[in-house]
C-alpha cells in the first residue's frame, strides 16, 4: 500500500471515508514521521499530538455513527503559528507573545474544522512573520528538507519545510509580501495566496492590514485547490471577508486549450539565468497544451517592490508600536529591523505610497485585461545558507511576487524542477480576481505535464 504522506489528500478522505483505514491511523502516521524529522527541520514549533490523536479519534467516531463527512474529514492539517488554535498559544515565534493562549479558532482554522480536517501542530515561522531566518528567537529556524544547510524561505518557513518532507499533508500560511509562495518556491512544493479577502484574516495576528493574506499550501495542486476549497466562506466579524470567493476543485481538471496566457517578461529579467530557464521551459509546456502565450509589460518591478515594502513596513510599525517603546528588547533583530525602519514613515509618505498603490495596481489590471492568466517567475535567487546573515540580507527580497499582495489578485508558486545544486526552482501563475479556479486549472495542468511533486528531499 502506498505511504500515507505519498497519497492527495482526496485519496486520504476517501480512503478514511471507505474504511480502508482510519483518521488515527493516519494521524499517527504523520506524527511519527515529524518525530522522526523535526529535531533536524525544526519545522514544527508545536507538535499537537494528543489533541491531534483526540480530534481524530473524534472523526472515526463520527464515521462510525453515519454523520455527513466533510471533504477534508480526517485528514491532518497544519497551522502556521501566527494563526489562532483555540487554547493553544499563538506564539508568533517570540518572546513578546509566547504564551497568549487563543480563546477560539481563528475563522479559517473553524472552517476547516468543519470541513472535517485534524489540526495536527503549529509550524515555525519568522517572528510575527517578518524579518528572516534567525537564531535570536525562542525556537531555532526551520531548514530546508533538500539541503539543511540552507534556510526554505519564509515567513511560512516550517510549513514549507514540513510538507516538502512528507511531516503534513497540508499546511497553512500567511502571505503579505510573499510569504506562502516563498517557501512554496524553495521548497519545491505549491503556495497560493488566494484574492484579497477570499479567506478570513480574523484570529491571524496582522503583519499589514491592506496587504496580508492567508494561503494554503501542499505537495501538490490538487491538493492546494481542495484545501482553498475547506478554507473559504464569508465571516461577518472580518470586515474584509468576501462573498465572492467561490469552490476551486470541481475544475481542476479541465483543459486550458485555446487560453490567453501572458508572461511578465520585464519581471523575470533579473532572475538567475537557471531560474529563467527552467521558467521558459514551464512557458513551452503550457504552450504545448493548447495555451497561446503572448508578452504583457507591467511597470517596472521595483515600483511594486518599494511601494510595497513601504507600506508593509508603515502598517506593521502602528500594530507594533507600543511594543516596540516598551519591550523592543524582546525582538528579535531581524524583525525589529525591519518594524523599526516603519515609524521613520510620515503620514503624507504613506498616504503618497497609497496613491501610488493605486496607479500600479490599475496598470497590472489593465494589463491583465486581455487575458485569462500571466505567468512570472518567484524568487530571483536560491535559498542562501542558513547561517550566512550577509547572503540572507543579499537574496531574500529577490523576487516578483510583492506586486500581487498589493493588487489582491491571486498568485499561485509551483515547482519548475531543480538546480543543478539540487535546490527547487518555481514560478506563479496570477489570475483576475476571485477567480481562484483558473489559475489552479492551469496550474494541474502544468503539473501533469511536469510531475516535480513526485520526487522527495534525501532525508
Amino acid at each position: 500500500m502506498t505511504a500515507f504522506h505519498e497519497l492527495p489528500l482526496a485519496d486520504l478522505a476517501r480512503g478514511i471515508a471507505r474504511g480502508d483505514f482510519t483518521a488515527l491511523e493516519v494521524t499517527d502516521a504523520f506524527l511519527e514521521r515529524i518525530e522522526a524529522r523535526n529535531d533536524r527541520l525544526n519545522a514544527f514549533l508545536r507538535i499537537g499530538a494528543e489533541e491531534a490523536r483526540a480530534e481524530a479519534r473524534a472523526r472515526d467516531a463520527e464515521r462510525a455513527a453515519g454523520a455527513p463527512l466533510g471533504p477534508l474529514h480526517g485528514v491532518p492539517v497544519s497551522i502556521k503559528d501566527i494563526i489562532d488554535v483555540a487554547g493553544q498559544p499563538t506564539t508568533g515565534n517570540s518572546r513578546i507573545t509566547i504564551h497568549d493562549a487563543a480563546p477560539e479558532d481563528a475563522h479559517v482554522v473553524h472552517q476547516l474544522r468543519r470541513a472535517g480536517a485534524v489540526i495536527l501542530g503549529k509550524t515555525m515561522l519568522h517572528e510575527f512573520a517578518t524579518g528572516g531566518p534567525s537564531f535570536d528567537l525562542p525556537w531555532p529556524p526551520a531548514r530546508n528538507p533538500w539541503n539543511t544547510d540552507h534556510h526554505p524561505a519564509g515567513s511560512s518557513s516550517g510549513s514549507g519545510a514540513a510538507l516538502a518532507a512528507g511531516m503534513t499533508p497540508a499546511a497553512l500560511g500567511t502571505d503579505t509580501a510573499g510569504s506562502v509562495r516563498h517557501p512554496g518556491t524553495a521548497c519545491g512544493i505549491v503556495g497560493m495566496k488566494p484574492t484579497y479577502g477570499a479567506i478570513s484574516r480574523r484570529g491571524v495576528f496582522p503583519l499589514a492590514q491592506s496587504l496580508d493574506h492567508v494561503g494554503p499550501m501542499t505537495r501538490g495542486v490538487a491538493d492546494n485547490a481542495l484545501l482553498f476549497d475547506g478554507c473559504i466562506g464569508l465571516d461577518p466579524r472580518d470586515p474584509t471577508s468576501s462573498a465572492r470567493a467561490r469552490p476551486a476543485y470541481p475544475g481542476i481538471g479541465g483543459d486550458i486549450r485555446g487560453m490567453r496566457i501572458g508572461v511578465i517578461e520585464g519581471f523575470n529579467t533579473e532572475a538567475n539565468p537557471e531560474i529563467v530557464a527552467a521558467l521558459e521551459a514551464g512557458v513551452e509546456a503550457l504552450r504545448d497544451l493548447g495555451a497561446e502565450i503572448v508578452p504583457l509589460s507591467l511597470p517596472p518591478l521595483d515600483d511594486y517592490t518599494d511601494i510595497g515594502r513601504l507600506i508593509l513596513q508603515t502598517e506593521s510599525y502602528a500594530i507594533h508600536k507600543g511594543w516596540m517603546q516598551t519591550r523592543r528588547d524582546d525582538y528579535g533583530w531581524r524583525a525589529r529591523t525591519k518594524i523599526l525602519a516603519g515609524g521613520l514613515v510620515d503620514a503624507g509618505t504613506y498616504l503618497q505610497a497609497q496613491q501610488m498603490r493605486r496607479r500600479l495596481c490599475a496598470a497590472l489590471a489593465e494589463g491583465l485585461a486581455g487575458v485569462e492568466a500571466a505567468i512570472c517567475v518567484s524568487s530571483f535567487e536560491f535559498p542562501s545558507r542558513i547561517d550566512d546573515d550577509d547572503a540572507v540580507d543579499a537574496t531574500y527580497d529577490r523576487q516578483a511576487r510583492t506586486p500581487f499582495n498589493l493588487s489582491g489578485h491571486p498568485a499561485i508558486a509551483v515547482p519548475t524542477g531543480f538546480s543543478q545544486d539540487g535546490l527547487p526552482m518555481g514560478m506563479q501563475i496570477v489570475g483576475h480576481h476571485f477567480d481562484e479556479a483558473t489559475v489552479y486549472r492551469i496550474a494541474h495542468q502544468y503539473e501533469m505535464a511536469r510531475p516535480w511533486r513526485q520526487y522527495w528531499p534525501p532525508l
